[in-house]
């Protein structure tokens, strides 16, 4: 049944249930008609049985086929009132039921179907005690082959009605059903589609207040997202492809001034050395960054120990001011402690004090403040440089973006900072956003759970 078809197994279900449905309305049919006929042929027996018991008096009553008289366990003799009749096929003995009166009374007659010596009719027979002579019984059979043909009758139109009804069913469902798949087809030709490489497509007309629209629905939200990723991750690979290109152009040209001759000139030698080594450790960090942006994205753990964010963040204060010793920087830290890797939330710090050297210019006044409130540690990092526009805010933490890209390649930068910011702060639990600082500036806000 898994094998077959979905279009298939619901045509089979409908069709089996229809099917049970017509046989049971048609056994039901059958069934109350052979009763009814059954009862007026006992009501005809009823009427007509007084004209053969004794002084019962004038000709035999039409509708008896065969009367008989016997003795209860005793031989039973009989004749035909019709041509062409058959005697019927009678019981040695007749069980008359107790009546519900509670004297021992029976009932006065009984009725049952017996087959005709032939076999080629069957009989419906009234047994009836004789009121003067109790050990006398009287038969009075009628034929059933008018109910029989009656009933061979309704049988065939029953089968073939109910054929007629399943085949119009059939052919109904099979429409219902094809007009109920065809969303699902545009789904199978949508992913065939996209298993070719058209990202682009979508489901159309995806009618949410149905279930397969609500699959194409989510089916559409699911490539968006794909695509999204896809065109995430081709940027991505080209950015760095670039960042990676200038130092690796910067290392040959350097390699081939050592070819033509700089090893026999000491300042040439000492040039080509140097650049080497300064281009190869930019390399190396913007391998480092992507390393752990993408250890990040897998979603690898890290190190979860009590991390004293005052302390964390007091050094990065002191080392930032090592850096610019002319730059003003105002910190208010209060006591916080948070579960987490020290070693990457210095770096979170370190990048946010990082990108304001390189967006700000020398000698712009920072301002550093860490607060504990409603089980949440609140770090902001705030300057009072020019500031990000609208569309920069909701772009900053992106991998590879920059605000100005001439200044950031002028400071080493490759945009790199601020998402490994976003990416650390995520893989800790916690938010980073920038805000408008009052007056001038950007502040960056993160926020993490206390332990």
């Amino acid at each position: 049944m898994r094998r077959l078809s979905l279009r298939t197994r619901l045509l089979l279900g409908v069709g089996i249930l229809a099917a049970l449905g017509l046989v049971a309305a048609d056994v039901a049919t059958y069934t109350s008609l052979r009763s009814f006929l059954v009862q007026q042929v006992d009501a005809g027996l009823n009427a007509g049985h007084p004209g053969f018991e004794p002084g019962g008096g004038g000709p035999p009553p039409e509708g008896i086929d065969w009367v008989g008289f016997g003795a209860q366990g005793g031989g039973v003799r009989g004749q035909c009132l019709v041509s062409n009749c058959s005697p019927p096929q009678l019981p040695a003995t007749v069980s008359l039921r107790l009546l519900p009166n509670g004297h021992g009374e029976r009932e006065p007659s009984a009725y049952f179907t017996v087959s005709s010596l032939n076999h080629r009719t069957s009989y419906r027979v009234r047994a009836s005690m004789d009121p003067g002579n109790p050990g006398r019984v009287l038969f009075v059979a009628e034929s059933l082959a008018g109910v029989d043909s009656t009933l061979h009758r309704l049988f065939l139109i029953e089968l073939f009605v109910t054929l007629i009804v399943l085949a119009a069913l059939a052919g109904f469902a099979l429409w219902i059903i094809h007009l109920g798949l065809k969303p699902l087809r545009a789904i199978e030709a949508t992913a065939v589609a996209i298993t070719a490489g058209d990202l682009a497509q979508r489901v159309e007309h995806a009618d949410g207040r149905t279930e397969v629209g609500r699959v194409g629905g989510a089916l559409n939200t699911m490539l968006d997202r794909i695509e999204a990723s896809d065109k995430r991750l081709r940027r991505f690979v080209a950015d760095a492809s670039h960042e990676l290109r200038t130092p690796l152009a910067a290392v040959r040209a350097y390699a081939e001034l050592f070819g033509r001759g700089a090893a026999a000139r000491p300042e040439d030698l000492e040039r080509s050395m140097t650049g080497i080594t300064r281009e190869s450790e930019r390399m190396s960090l913007l391998v480092d960054d992507l390393l752990l942006l993408a250890r990040l994205d897998e979603g690898r753990p890290l190190e979860q120990e009590p991390v004293d964010l005052a302390a964390v963040v007091s050094e990065a204060v002191d080392a930032a001011r090592a850096v610019e010793p002319e730059r003003p920087i105002d910190a208010r830290l209060a006591p916080a402690t948070v579960t987490g890797d020290a070693g990457r939330l210095r770096q979170v710090v370190d990048n946010l004090f990082a990108n304001v050297r390189a967006h700000t210019p020398a000698g712009t006044p920072v301002s550093v403040e860490l607060r504990a409130e409603n089980g949440e540690a609140r770090i902001a990092v705030a300057d009072h440089g020019p500031g990000l526009a609208d569309e920069d805010a909701g772009r900053i933490f992106e991998r590879f973006y920059r605000v100005d890209t001439s200044r950031a390649r002028a400071s080493g930068g490759v945009g790199l900072g601020l998402s490994i910011v976003a990416a650390v702060v995520a893989a800790h639990g916690g938010s980073v956003a920038a805000e408008p600082t009052p007056g001038g500036g950007a502040t960056f806000v993160i926020t993490l759970p206390l332990a």
